[in-house]
């Protein structure tokens, strides 16, 4: 549907002259922009992989059993976290647990949101599936990535961007990729 990103313009450009924008605002310069997923040096256009598999539930076992028992509490912590404190841990879980079937579809958006905020690949399959098969193991995923990448989950997103400010770190941290095979 959308042409690749690395293709080349079809009509020639002067380098000289910016283009204008519908908003009268200028252009961003390219050498001054600044993506934090590119700050450790990662190539733009490759997604990174997740930093513990999908089926990896037992890495973490006080999660993998929260999750299982009462998985509104940590779909509340992710949406805190992805949401970037605009939505308490509360109200997110409130609404998902008052979902009840449909519970998947809302928490995949934020799976989507979270792979799209760190640059990760959509793996093992798409995110709805990944939902809808494996609720669980994808919630537990998603907490581990989150809690792998510096975030306490038991304390907020406040009380996290409080704890990185001490530690002299401006933004969230991002996690450099793992080891490979």
């Amino acid at each position: 549907m959308y042409p690749p990103v690395n293709e080349q313009p079809r009509y020639p450009v002067d380098v000289h002259q910016s283009p204008i924008l519908v908003s009268g605002a200028p252009p961003p310069n390219p050498i001054y922009t600044y993506a934090p997923h590119m700050a450790v040096g990662h190539a733009p256009g490759v997604a990174r992989k997740w930093s513990t598999g999908l089926c990896h539930c037992c890495d973490d076992p006080a999660n993998c059993l929260v999750t299982c028992l009462c998985p509104c509490i940590t779909f509340g912590q992710i949406a805190e976290i992805v949401n970037r404190g605009s939505t308490t841990c509360f109200i997110s879980g409130a609404v998902y647990a008052l979902l009840l079937g449909s519970a998947c579809l809302y928490s995949c958006c934020y799976r989507s949101k979270l792979r799209g905020q760190y640059d990760l690949e959509e793996a093992p399959c798409v995110d709805c599936l990944v939902h809808f098969c494996c609720e669980t193991c994808a919630l537990s995923q998603e907490y581990r990535e989150l809690k792998n990448r510096g975030f306490d989950m038991g304390i907020g997103w406040e009380a996290n961007m409080v704890r990185f400010q001490q530690r002299g770190i401006t933004m969230a941290p991002i996690a450099p990729p793992g080891m490979t095979r």
